[in-house]
C-alpha cells in the first residue's frame, strides 16, 4: 500500500493539515496516522472511508487505483 501512504501525505498536506490535526478527527494516535503516511501499517476499512471522506475523494482515488484530483491537475 505504498501508493496509499504518499496518497496521505499529498492530500493532508495540499490542505495544509498536520498529522495531529487529522489524527484528531480520525480519533488515532499521531503515531498510528504517522505510521499509515510512511507505509508502515494500514488503515482498517471503517478508518479509509473517513480519511477519503476528509479528503474529498474516493477509495479509489485513495488507495491509487484512479488517479487523485490534484494529480490531474498537474497533468
Amino acid at each position: 500500500m505504498e501508493q496509499l501512504a504518499k496518497n496521505l501525505r499529498l492530500l493532508r498536506e495540499a490542505k495544509k493539515l498536520s498529522r495531529e490535526k487529522v489524527s484528531r478527527v480520525l480519533e488515532l494516535s499521531s503515531k498510528t496516522y504517522e505510521r499509515y503516511e510512511k507505509n508502515g501499517g494500514e488503515p482498517t476499512a471503517p478508518t479509509l472511508v473517513k480519511l477519503a471522506d476528509l479528503y474529498g475523494v474516493t477509495l479509489d482515488q485513495l488507495v491509487g487505483l484512479v488517479p487523485l484530483p490534484l494529480e490531474e491537475e498537474h497533468q
